[in-house]
C-alpha cells in the first residue's frame, strides 16, 4: 500500500486541473486507475479499523441511586385523595425508592496488564464497572484514578497479554487530516466512523476546567465517550470526550482530549493515584485589539493579568494587574489558555522565569509555583479534624475546620466557615452542586465556625428538611439549596 499523505496527492493530481488553465498534455486517469487508487485509501481506512478496534472497549457502569420519597406512586387514584388519605385507610409511610442506574461509554487499553484510559464522566460515581473484551470475556474494572478537571480517567482490569493502542503524538496533528473515531455509541459496539480535523486548541467549550480540544466531524454519540480518535496509521491522536449538538446527537461537532494531554495525565494518576498541578494564583484574560493601544502593546499576544490573589506566588513575584505575560518558563504565551495550561503542567516548587509587558517596557520576574488549593485540599482528606459522622451519611460532604494555612491556600484571609474536602459522587451534596473547597460561612442564616457545629444543624435536620447554605467559591458568594434526604 502506498502511504496516506502520497495517495491524497495522487488523488488531487488526477482530479483537479492545474491553476491557469487545462492542462493540454494531461492524460484523464482511467476507470482501472481510479479504481485502484480508491482501492487504496479504502484499504488505509480499512487498516486503520482494524488496528483501532482490538483496543477500544465497552465500559458498562452501574450506579444505585436512592430517590425521595414520592408518596404511593403505583396507586392511579393518589393524585386525588393524597398521601394522608392512603395512610390513614391503608397504613404505611411512603419510602425512598432505589433504582439501578446503567450507562455505557468507551476506553482505550493503553497496556498489555489491563489499563484503560477513558473519561472521567463515564466512569464517575458508578458503584460497578464492566469492561467487555473483543473475545467476549466480560471482567470487573477497579477505577486507578480520575481527574474531573480534564476529563480523564484510567481503569483497571485483570488480564494480561491484551492487545494494547499505539498513542500518537496530538501536537503534529493538522487541520484537515484525515480521521476516524472508535466507540459503542448507542450500544453499537466498536463502531467505525470517519472524518477529519475540524480544529485544535478549542477551549471555552464548557466541558472541563482545562480545555486544548481537538474538534473533529467524525460522528461522535452517546457511547462514544472515552474512545479513540486515531489517524489512518492507527495512532489515537484523542480521547474522545463530548459533543456539541442542541439534539444530543452528532451533529458533526465532536470534541477530543489530545493524547499527550491524557498521558500526562493518566502518567500522574498511575504513579500518584493524583494531578498534582501547578499554581500561579492569578486571573488572566485574552487581549481585545481595541486595549492594543491603551496598553502599549504591538499586538494582541499574550494574558492580560486582571487580578492576582493576595499572598500567592504571582503576588510574591509582584506580578500586578494589567500586566502582560508573553513568555513562561521559555515557552511562548500567545493567550490566556496557553498560560492555564502551562502553569497546570508546570510541577508545584518549580521556579520559573515569567517574561511581560507593564506600560510598554519588557520585564523579567521570577515566580515558585505552589500547587492547586482545591486539589491540596483533595489531598488532606482522611486527616484528623474533619467531620465524618451525618454531614457524610446525610450529605455525602466531608468538611473541615478552616484553618490558617487552608484559609491562606484557598485565598479565604480571615473569613471563618467550615471547608469542603470532598463530595461523594451521586450525594445531596453533589445534587446541590457543592465542590471541593467551598467555604460554608452559614447555615439558615446561622453563622458556622467549626466543623462540630455544622454536624450539630445537620443532625438536628430531619428528611426532606432544605438547608440555605452560604458558600463562598473562590471570591464568590451565593446561597445554595440543599435537601437532606
Amino acid at each position: 500500500m502506498i502511504p496516506r499523505r502520497t495517495s491524497l496527492a495522487i488523488l488531487t493530481i488526477a482530479l483537479l486541473p492545474l491553476a491557469g488553465g487545462a492542462p493540454a498534455q494531461t492524460t484523464a486517469p482511467t476507470q482501472t486507475q481510479m479504481h485502484a487508487l480508491m482501492s487504496e485509501i479504502s484499504e488505509a481506512f480499512e487498516s486503520a479499523a482494524d488496528k483501532v478496534s482490538d483496543f477500544v472497549v465497552p465500559i458498562f457502569a452501574e450506579q444505585v441511586v436512592q430517590t425521595p420519597a414520592q408518596g404511593f406512586p403505583d396507586d392511579p387514584f393518589r393524585e386525588f385523595f393524597g398521601n394522608d388519605f392512603f395512610k390513614r385507610f391503608f397504613g404505611g409511610t411512603p419510602q425512598p425508592q432505589t433504582r439501578t442506574v446503567r450507562s455505557l461509554g468507551s476506553g482505550v487499553i493503553v497496556s498489555a496488564d489491563g489499563h484503560i484510559l477513558t473519561n472521567n464522566h463515564v466512569v464517575e460515581g458508578a458503584q460497578k464497572l464492566t469492561v467487555i473484551l473483543k473475545d467476549r470475556r466480560r471482567l470487573q474494572a477497579t477505577v486507578v484514578g480520575t481527574d474531573p478537571l480534564t476529563d480523564v480517567a484510567v481503569v483497571k482490569i485483570d488480564a494480561a497479554g491484551l492487545p494494547s493502542a499505539l498513542l500518537g503524538d496530538s501536537d503534529t496533528v493538522r487541520v484537515g487530516q484525515w480521521v476516524i473515531a472508535v466507540g459503542n455509541p448507542f450500544a453499537l459496539l466498536r463502531t467505525v466512523t470517519h472524518g477529519i480535523i475540524s480544529a485544535t486548541g478549542r477551549s471555552s467549550v464548557g466541558i472541563a476546567t482545562y480545555e486544548d480540544f481537538i474538534q473533529t466531524d467524525a460522528p461522535i454519540n452517546p457511547g462514544n465517550s472515552g474512545g479513540a480518535l486515531a489517524d489512518l496509521d492507527g495512532n489515537v491522536i484523542g480521547i474522545n470526550s463530548a459533543i456539541s449538538s442542541p439534539s444530543g446527537a452528532n451533529v458533526g461537532l465532536g470534541f477530543a482530549i489530545p493524547i499527550n494531554m491524557a498521558k500526562s495525565i493518566m502518567a500522574q494518576l498511575l504513579a500518584k493515584g493524583r494531578v498534582i498541578r501547578g499554581y500561579l494564583g492569578l486571573t488572566a484574560q485574552d487581549i481585545d485589539p481595541s486595549l492594543v493601544g491603551p496598553l502599549k502593546l504591538q499586538d494582541a499576544k499574550g494574558a492580560l493579568v486582571g487580578q492576582v490573589n493576595p499572598g500567592s506566588p504571582a503576588d510574591q513575584a509582584k506580578i500586578r494587574p494589567g500586566d502582560v505575560i508573553i513568555e513562561f518558563d521559555g515557552k511562548p504565551v500567545d493567550s490566556s489558555l496557553d498560560l492555564h495550561n502551562i502553569a497546570a503542567e508546570t510541577a508545584p516548587g518549580s521556579r520559573v522565569k515569567i517574561v511581560l509587558l507593564r506600560d510598554g517596557e519588557r520585564l523579567e520576574v521570577f515566580a515558585a509555583l505552589g500547587e492547586r488549593p482545591e486539589e491540596k485540599a483533595q489531598a488532606r482528606r482522611g486527616r484528623p479534624g474533619e467531620g465524618k459522622g451525618p454531614v457524610a451519611e446525610k450529605l455525602g460532604l466531608t468538611v473541615q475546620n478552616l484553618t490558617s494555612d487552608i484559609a491562606r491556600e484557598l485565598g479565604y484571609g480571615n473569613d471563618r466557615g467550615v471547608v469542603i474536602m470532598d463530595v461523594a459522587p451521586g450525594s445531596a451534596g453533589d445534587d446541590a452542586d457543592l465542590r471541593t473547597g467551598d467555604l460554608i460561612k452559614e447555615v439558615n442564616r446561622v453563622a458556622i465556625g467549626t466543623a462540630q457545629q455544622f454536624e450539630g444543624i445537620v443532625r438536628a435536620a430531619k428528611s426532606g428538611d432544605t438547608l440555605a447554605l452560604l458558600v463562598r467559591r473562590g471570591q464568590s458568594e451565593f446561597f445554595v439549596p440543599l435537601k437532606v434526604p
